[in-house]
């Protein structure tokens, strides 16, 4: 497995603090008391913490798919769960 998929303990908590830091930013903003600068500059941190987290989640997708097929990752097929 390359360093490229390999999630460090350091990578998780990044993951695990942006996320947090996204929900907080949202509950504020739909809380409607922030001023349209304080809006747009929450917005803009957003996206950048989406970004940060898509990327952490694509990169734990990657190595899913390494570990369950490590010869050709693309024909891992999606986990789907169980419906009850």
């Amino acid at each position: 497995m390359s360093n490229a998929v390999t999630q460090t303990p350091d990578q998780i908590v990044d993951f695990e603090k942006s996320l947090d830091e996204l929900e907080q930013l949202v509950a504020r903003m739909e809380h409607g008391d922030l001023s349209l600068d304080d809006s747009l500059s929450s917005f803009e941190r957003g996206v950048s913490l989406y970004r940060n987290c898509q990327s952490a989640l694509e990169q734990a997708e990657l190595r899913v798919r390494l570990l369950l097929d490590p010869a050709d990752p693309d024909s891992a097929a999606p986990f789907q769960p169980e419906m009850p």
